[in-house]
């Protein structure tokens, strides 16, 4: 499990922490740039109704592969690796 720096977070292994100020780091972040990038950018909606629709072909288009590519770091393979004592 990956968790942020705030100070009440204070668990030991296997969590593995974030740096400080990272959002490059985050794999949300790289799937919402990708998704922004890629499906919602320069573009003018013209409602809510329409953003929730641009939102969800956007998620949609998103494969199985490609979300993988976006969200693997070493640093969570490594997490993954280790044995859990819980």
């Amino acid at each position: 499990m990956v968790l942020g720096s705030a100070g009440r977070h204070t668990a030991n292994d296997p969590l593995v922490p974030l740096p400080t100020y990272s959002p490059k780091l985050n794999p949300v972040e790289r799937v919402r740039l990708s998704l922004r990038e890629r499906h919602l950018s320069h573009r003018l909606l013209d409602d809510h109704d329409a953003v929730v629709e641009a939102l969800c072909r956007a998620w949609n288009a998103l494969n199985k592969a490609r979300l993988r590519s976006l969200t693997s770091y070493p640093y969570l393979e490594q997490a993954r690796l280790q044995p859990s004592r819980y």
